[in-house]
Parts: C-alpha cells; structure tokens; sequence
C-alpha cells in the first residue's frame, strides 16, 4: 500500500466525482481521504449506530472501516457506488463488533429480523413553527430522543434497512447491495418498520394524553391549603 503524501499544493475540488476520489486515496493523497470521510462520515455513522445502538462503538466501528477501507480502496472498482462499498463495509464491521458482544449468548444478531418483538420506529413529524424559539427547540429534541428511542427499540433487520432508506435516503437497489439481500426484502423491512413505529408512537401518544394537564402533588396540595387558608380568613 502505498504511503500517505503530504498535502497537496491545490486543493480537490470538493465535488469531485467518487471513482476519481477513490482513486486519488488509492494513490495515497491525504486531502483525498479527508475529503471522502467528510463526504460519508454521516452515512457510514448512522449504519454503524443502527446495528451496534451505541454511539461511542459505532464512532470506534467507522474509524476501522476507514482504515479497512484505506487500505483496500485499490481493490475498489466503479462498477458500485463508492457509498455501497463503503455502507457494506461498516455493515460487516458493526456486525462483527456486535458478535463479539454476545458471543456468550446465543441471541447472535441476525438481517432477517424478530417478527415477535414489538416495538419498532418510522417517521416522526417535527414542529414547524419557528426553529429560534426555546420552546421550540426543546419539543423537537424530545422528539428526536423520542425517535432514537424508538429506533433502538428495532429488531436489527427493521432498524437497520429504516435506518438506511427512511434517514440516509439510500436507494432501494443500494441497501440490498449493501446488506446482500434482495430488493423486495428491503421494501417489506421498510413497510414494516413504519408499521412498527406508528403503533409504537401512537402508544406514547395515548399514554401521553392519560396524563396531560395532571394536577396532583405538589401543585394540588399548594391550591387546597391556599383555599383553606382565604376561607379560614372569611
């Protein structure tokens, strides 16, 4: 393998297309490699941290994955899309870390899913009133850890492919490249994982509207005592 030069004296243009890219990380350019981790960083990140459900091991899991891919980029051929490559190895790696992790038990993590667990993900809609507002701020952020929640809570098959199609965006026919399962499969864990997370969130829902505008504890015993007190004043 070839080793690293230095920087450049001209910059890459940022645009600069994937099989050129690879290319020049092949031939061991620097700008080239920091170019292609920003240009994937996101991607290959929120694959990781669908499989492993751990940030930390799924930033540890796309560190591997560059140096795995560093080194093997000579092999890369333009026949796929650099992301597909890439997405297939942060597949194999997070899979691999996540064996490690239960090697002790049997439940060993399977692409073909749980239909028995019931908890799943799909799309939450955001507030759409101005982003500046505090108030604002705060509800979409416990939405979105309401979401992740949710996400977590997949089997490994469903959260996976949701994780790809629903966040990243992925074409239908580049998650089945990078999965190695067929197209159909992909759409039926997609259709399913929605299913999963509307049931799941409408749940969160009614729990939500038992308990809206309580008034117990605290707050109640303060309005008894206060009446007391006027009526004792009476």
């Amino acid at each position: 393998m070839t080793t690293m030069t230095a920087l450049p004296a001209a910059k890459l243009d940022p645009k600069m297309p994937d099989a050129d890219l690879a290319r020049a990380v092949a031939d061991g350019n620097h700008e080239a490699m920091r170019l292609l981790m920003r240009r994937y960083n996101q991607t290959l990140f929120r694959t990781a941290r669908a499989i492993l459900r751990d940030d930390a091991e799924a930033e540890d899991a796309l560190q591997e994955v560059y140096i795995n891919a560093y080194r093997s980029i000579g092999n890369y051929r333009a026949e796929s899309k650099l992301s597909t490559w890439l997405v297939r190895i942060v597949v194999n790696e997070s899979i691999g870390r996540l064996r490690k992790t239960r090697r002790a038990s049997t439940n060993v993590i399977s692409m073909e899913g749980d239909e028995r667990i019931q908890h799943a993900v799909a799309q939450v809609e955001m507030n759409q009133s101005s982003p500046d507002h505090p108030e604002t701020a705060a509800v979409r952020a416990d939405a979105r850890r309401l979401l992740e929640a949710k996400i977590d809570a997949l089997p490994d098959a469903f959260r996976t492919v949701f994780v790809m199609r629903a966040v990243e965006e992925m074409e239908v026919a580049e998650v089945a490249a990078a999965l190695d399962i067929p197209e159909a499969t992909v759409r039926t864990r997609l259709f399913r994982a929605r299913s999963l997370l509307r049931e799941s969130l409408a749940r969160e829902a009614d729990f939500a509207v038992e308990n809206a505008f309580s008034f117990l504890g605290a707050r109640c015993d303060l309005i008894v005592e206060r009446v007391l007190t006027r009526i004792a004043a009476l």
